[in-house]
């Protein structure tokens, strides 16, 4: 019987495709922009992740002022000896790099480009997770001599040297002219939208004797150990530097610590959010796929009245009419939902390239937006289906 009453749903279907086509044409949008809207939301997700966790593993970062941003509201900057006394009496640290930074336009074979200047210690290639792709770090000695060598990050290597390796040239920076010593690798955009390839590095003692002429040291990069625990961490870093700073117990910190974890995790949230929420609104369409499925087949059904009549006076059962036509409604929601998936497969690729956000395919999101498209079918279909099954032979043959 089963099989008998699919056949007939579906020579019904194949008998009307055009009619079957836009039935379901509600059902195939708003499963595709479901999984679409999910796929994307998804996909921004990681790139954040990604992006947050390129700035470092189990990052702080340490600057002064009472709040994040540009300016520091009158608070003093910090010294490179605070970051030997954060490594040296604080627990569960990894590596702590001073960073001071300033712009300036950099001149190399005839060519000039304006980068961001960063002084620090080999400490912050740890911090940020840096890889010297080409050359090597600096040396202790340069370090402390404040040396004339630098680092560069591919978006200058591109910029000056048209992509060769730049390892053993000369870099002019304001006055004076530094040794290309490394190359570090590529991490592209940063999670403000930043170049973070498009830096030249230089010993902390250089940046602060050959370019900025201060000592001022805006940034403590703080890395903490695989396991460590992050509240007790932070909570040992802004007592020491409070006792550093001679600030009183009324005083209100003249710092801020930023976790870059607890800022992916916010960022991520967010974006779930929004995922979940443009997921809510796309699949309102399935809803208006759905009345358009029962609007069609109340349609079909009043059209076959009288093949209808006929089977029920030949002996067919109420409960295989009602199947017949409940089935045909189910066929075509899948059928519709299965469309859907395909095109929001090729539409997700195609965005997700343009948009620059990883393609995350979730098996979850496809089936469940299948299963409920096919219980779109049972829902919707059941109504026109209990109307044919429960039509009375005599008036149905009648019916013209």
């Amino acid at each position: 019987m089963w099989l008998n009453t699919l056949w007939l749903s579906l020579r019904s279907i194949r008998r009307n495709l055009l009619r079957s086509f836009l039935t379901i044409l509600g059902i195939v949008i708003g499963v595709s922009a479901v999984i679409t809207m999910v796929t994307l939301g998804n996909g921004a997700t990681l790139a954040v992740q990604n992006q947050i966790s390129s700035l470092g593993t189990n990052l702080l970062q340490v600057r002064p002022g009472q709040r994040m941003g540009p300016g520091s509201g009158g608070a003093p900057a910090f010294k490179d000896v605070d970051a030997d006394a954060i490594a040296q009496q604080i627990g569960g640290i990894q590596a702590v790099a001073p960073e001071g930074r300033t712009g300036s336009t950099v001149v190399a074979g005839g060519r000039n480009w304006t980068t961001s200047i960063i002084g620090s210690t080999n400490a912050w290639l740890e911090t940020g997770n840096w890889q010297v792709r080409s050359g090597r770090a600096f040396s202790p000695e340069e370090v402390r001599a404040g040396s004339a060598v630098c680092l560069v990050g591919s978006t200058l290597q591109r910029e000056l040297f048209g992509g060769q390796d730049p390892v053993g040239q000369q870099l002019r920076v304001k006055a004076f002219s530094c040794e290309i010593v490394g190359v570090l690798g590529s991490k592209g955009q940063g999670a403000f939208g930043n170049d973070q390839d498009d830096v030249v590095l230089l010993p902390l003692a250089t940046l602060q004797r050959r370019v900025t002429g201060s000592t001022r040291v805006q940034t403590l990069l703080v890395s903490m150990q695989e396991g460590s625990d992050p509240e007790r961490v932070k909570a040992s870093l802004r007592q020491l530097l409070r006792e550093r700073r001679k600030l009183a117990e009324a005083d209100e910190d003249n710092f801020n610590i930023l976790d870059t974890k607890q800022l992916a995790d916010t960022l991520s949230g967010t974006t779930k959010v929004m995922t979940t929420l443009l997921g809510a609104v796309a699949a309102v369409s399935l809803l208006v796929g759905g009345i358009g499925i029962m609007n069609i087949m109340l349609v079909s059904v009043t059209e076959r009245t009288r093949e209808i009549g006929l089977r029920l006076a030949i002996g067919a059962l109420e409960r295989e009419v009602l199947l017949q036509f409940l089935i045909e409604a189910v066929v075509l929601a899948a059928l519709g939902g299965l469309i859907g998936i395909v095109l929001a497969t090729g539409a997700s690729l195609v965005l997700a390239q343009a948009m620059q956000v990883p393609y995350v395919f979730s098996p979850g999101v496809n089936l469940l937006s299948f299963l409920f498209s096919a219980g779109i079918g049972v829902l919707f279909g059941y109504f026109p289906a209990r109307r044919a099954a429960r039509m009375d032979p005599i008036e149905a043959l009648r019916h013209e």
